[in-house]
């Protein structure tokens, strides 16, 4: 639908506050009337345009960590890369959500502050099915630890656009295996006597 295409395109590109619903109108070629007949205020048109970008992302996430011949530190490996040519596209901004929910920081009852939690929650879901299937042990932990780095990464680059950031996460992210590999060598050792 145009408009919450316009609506997504213009809030990730200025901000909820600061765009208004004339700005969405005219970025869908209608009338401000128009608009109103389709949502009838700025929030409606948010929600339906964040469970939009919600089932966008979640595809997307998806085909990420759908990767069937990669064990899990190839998987996340790949997350990593994805966000390397991800944060290199023209006027890269981020996550959507991400940045929404720290927008209405001020907010914490707003729904689009909800939704970004329920967007969140479902990505760490997903990757901590994956990272199960995978046999890690602690999956919801390793998913957690990633998604952390992923979301730095992505505030870092914004910070100082400096796309090494997601490099220096994915180098964090394989850390991470490597000492829950250690962890395990050392519990299977025998105790020294």
């Amino acid at each position: 639908m145009k408009i919450l295409a316009s609506a997504y395109r213009l809030i990730r590109r200025h901000g909820f506050a600061r765009v208004k619903m004339s700005d969405i109108a005219t970025g869908a070629s209608l009338t401000k009337r128009t608009l109103y007949h389709h949502f009838d205020s700025k929030d409606a048109l948010l929600a339906a345009m964040l469970d939009a970008q919600h089932d966008l992302a979640v595809a997307t996430f998806v085909k990420m960590i759908d990767r069937p011949k990669q064990g899990p530190e190839q998987v996340v490996e790949g997350i990593f890369a994805d966000l390397v040519s991800w944060s290199a596209t023209k006027h890269w901004e981020g996550s959507g959500f991400t940045r929404l929910a720290i927008e209405l920081a001020d907010l914490p009852g707003h729904p689009a502050r909800r939704m970004a939690r329920q967007h969140k929650a479902t990505l760490e879901h997903l990757l901590t099915e994956r990272l199960e299937s995978d046999g890690i042990s602690d999956a919801a932990v390793v998913a957690r630890e990633i998604l952390v780095l992923i979301e730095g990464a992505m505030v870092m680059i914004l910070i100082h656009g400096d796309r090494s950031y997601a490099s220096i996460a994915a180098v964090a992210a394989q850390g991470l295996f490597r000492i829950r590999r250690l962890a395990a060598v050392m519990a299977d050792s025998p105790a020294p006597t």
